[in-house]
């Protein structure tokens, strides 16, 4: 599994690459056309890989203990202009909490989760090293958005 985790931290890496090469006004655009932005698309991959970890393995009872998880979940789109504090914090929490699950999972406190279907590849998901793998592709996918994005801002 360290190897899943290498990837993880290699995409947010570059992915933070992308992020400090804009301003945040291009950040935070909406291209014509569109409906999210380059912020919202790496807002999501903090949000979603901790709540697919904690919550749907019932080790939190509910999503509400990840921060920023309002705006950036599974069918939001942004709704306000997203500071330099945030971007910041963001980048912060999205490779300070890959090493937290990492270390999480050397622990062994991931014992239970509840298998469910992924709205993204719509295949169900039984196991943490499921999630984790899947991760790698669900954080490509919105580097890949975010990537896209910069040629229109």
């Amino acid at each position: 599994m360290d190897q899943v985790f290498e990837f993880i931290i290699n995409t947010r890496t570059a992915f933070i690459k992308l992020v400090d090469s804009l301003t945040i006004e291009q950040l935070n655009k909406i291209p014509d056309g569109y409906n999210n932005n380059i912020i919202w698309n790496f807002g999501h991959i903090v949000v979603s890989t901790q709540t697919l970890c904690y919550f749907r393995t019932g080790i939190w009872s509910t999503p509400d203990a990840v921060k920023f998880n309002e705006y950036y979940k599974k069918d939001t789109k942004p709704t306000y202009t997203v500071t330099e504090a945030e971007v910041a914090e963001l980048k912060a929490i999205a490779l300070a909490s890959i090493e937290t699950i990492k270390a999480d999972y050397a622990k062994g406190i991931f014992t239970n989760t509840t298998p469910f279907i992924t709205a993204t590849y719509g295949v169900q998901l039984n196991s943490i090293e499921e999630v984790l793998i899947t991760t790698i592709g669900h954080d490509n996918v919105h580097f890949g958005y975010a990537s896209a994005l910069k040629k229109k801002v």
